[in-house]
Order: structure tokens, then C-alpha cells, then sequence
């Protein structure tokens, strides 16, 4: 196994980007010590690096057959790296996680709430990998978690006190994510049915699942608005930049109430959630000036 397969396996620009709910969750709950605030940055940044590469991993080895198939350049598909080097790599990459998490613990004595949400991530990894991926909505839900729990990791890295307004953070992205998450099953039925993936879509039908989406995305606005009543950091630009999020939502949902909606809608819908997503983040961030 050459170095290069072993970072194309980790995805590594997907694992920096979900870093960013970490930095969000620190920045919002920081104290006055530059020096901490920086330590926790690159700690708590490589902690999750390393968790969501092992989710990468574990991934990619359950999905070898599908892969070979539809992502044939991937690694392992290709022969770059064998099963056996890629439980290797998702083992070590657990373990590294996790050992920083710990460190980072006793370093700064801040309790093991983080290490016990690290050993949860790595976990959830691994779980939806094995399981949750063909169970359809209940891995819709754990790959929300796993995305939106960077945000209370950060927060905890500075106080085991996390503030309301961290929680909200926290169910709006959680929320978001599930809402596009059930749009992409609709948006993926043939596939899904062929492959035995068991999406709301599939057991409910597309518009029961269109409806829970919107809801979701309902859902995702009100926890939006409501760390505005709390005692978040920056209440003026949070509001400023939560509009141009809200409107973004608010078109989604008035694209799912079209009747007869077809493959190319629901593609659309998901990238204008993906888009809300962004946008939210962007959001919580400007709430930590």
C-alpha cells in the first residue's frame, strides 16, 4: 500500500471540510486564552480528521462490490489496497483518533466527555458502513449525526457546559442533513431498489417521503432561529447571515410542495439544501465574532 492510495482512501478533503463543525463549535464557546483556543483548534481538528478518515476506510471496504462497479478507480476496487490493508488502516486510524482525543484530555483536564463522543464517531463509522447504509432513513440519520456532532465536540473541548445555542447549531444541521439525505433516496430510487437499499422512498413512497423532508427542513429553520434568543456571541451578524440561509431552505420547500415532481427536481432540491448547509455553517461562524 503506497502512501498517496492511503490518503486517496481517507478523502481528505472531505474529512477538512466536516472539520469545520469542530472549529464552529469551539470558536462559539471560546475563552480569552489564545494559546488554548489554538491548541484545541489543531487538536480537535486532528482528532476528526482522523475519525471521519476511518468512516472513509470502513466504507469502502464494505462497498468493494458495489465499487467495482461504480467506482472502479477507487483503491480498492482497483488493487491499490487489499481488505486486509484497509481494516488495517481503518483500525489505526480509530486508534490515532481516538489517542489524540485522550491527550487532548489530559492535557488541558477537560474530563473525557470528548473521548467518550470521539469513541461514539468511530463507531457510527463503522456502524452505518456495516449496517446503516442498506437500512435506508435509520442511516440517513446516523450519517446527520455524524456530520453535526463536530459541533458539540468543539464546544465541549472548552466546557462541559455546552450553551443552548450549541444544541440548536447542532439540530439545525441535523435536520438540514436528514431532510436532503431523504430528498437524494428519492432522487435515487432505481438505484436503491436494485441494490436492496430499504430508503424511505422505497418503504413509503416518494411523496410520504418528499412531505417528511419538508418537514425536516421546517424543523432544521425553526432550530435555526431560535439560538437568536439566546446568549450567542454575536447576535447581530448571526442574524444577517442566517437570512441569506433561511431563504435558501424556504426555496427548497416551496419546490417540494410542486406536485408530480421528477428525478431532475429532487437533484435540484438537493443541491439548494446543500447549498443551506453551507450557508448555515457560514452562519455559526460569523455568530463567533
Amino acid at each position: 500500500m503506497k502512501f498517496k492510495d492511503a490518503i486517496e482512501i481517507l478523502r481528505p478533503i472531505n474529512d477538512i471540510m466536516g472539520s469545520l463543525t469542530v472549529i464552529i463549535g469551539i470558536l462559539n464557546t471560546r475563552s480569552n486564552d489564545p494559546i488554548i483556543l489554538t491548541w484545541n483548534i489543531i487538536l480537535g481538528v486532528i482528532t476528526y480528521f482522523f475519525l471521519a478518515g476511518s468512516g472513509m476506510v470502513i466504507n469502502d471496504y464494505y462497498d468493494i462490490e458495489i465499487d467495482k462497479i461504480n467506482r472502479p478507480e477507487r483503491p480498492i476496487p482497483r488493487g491499490a489496497i487489499t481488505l486486509k490493508q484497509a481494516k488495517i488502516l481503518w483500525i489505526a486510524t480509530s486508534l490515532i483518533g481516538i489517542t489524540i482525543a485522550i491527550l487532548h484530555s489530559f492535557l488541558f483536564n477537560i474530563g473525557y466527555l470528548n473521548v467518550i463522543i470521539a469513541v461514539l464517531f468511530a463507531f457510527m463509522g463503522w456502524l452505518y458502513a456495516a449496517w446503516g447504509k442498506k437500512s435506508g432513513f435509520i442511516g440517513n440519520i446516523i450519517v446527520s449525526i455524524s456530520f453535526s456532532i463536530g459541533l458539540i465536540y468543539g464546544a465541549v473541548l472548552n466546557n462541559s457546559n455546552v450553551p443552548p445555542y450549541i444544541y440548536f447549531f447542532f439540530l439545525t444541521s441535523f435536520f438540514l442533513l436528514l431532510s436532503r439525505e431523504v430528498i437524494k433516496g428519492c432522487e435515487d430510487i432505481e438505484g436503491d431498489k436494485n441494490q436492496g437499499v430499504k430508503t424511505l422512498a422505497i418503504q413509503i413512497g416518494v411523496k410520504k417521503s418528499t412531505i417528511f423532508s419538508l418537514i425536516f427542513a421546517l424543523l432544521a429553520i425553526v432550530f435555526f432561529i431560535l439560538p437568536c434568543f439566546t446568549n450567542i456571541l454575536n447576535r447581530l451578524l448571526f442574524l444577517i447571515s442566517m437570512a441569506f440561509g433561511l431563504a435558501i431552505v424556504l426555496y427548497a420547500i416551496v419546490l417540494m410542495l410542486k406536485r408530480n415532481l421528477e428525478r431532475k427536481d429532487f437533484k435540484k432540491i438537493s443541491l439548494i439544501l446543500k447549498i443551506a448547509m453551507f450557508l448555515g455553517l457560514v452562519a455559526f461562524i460569523f455568530a463567533s465574532f
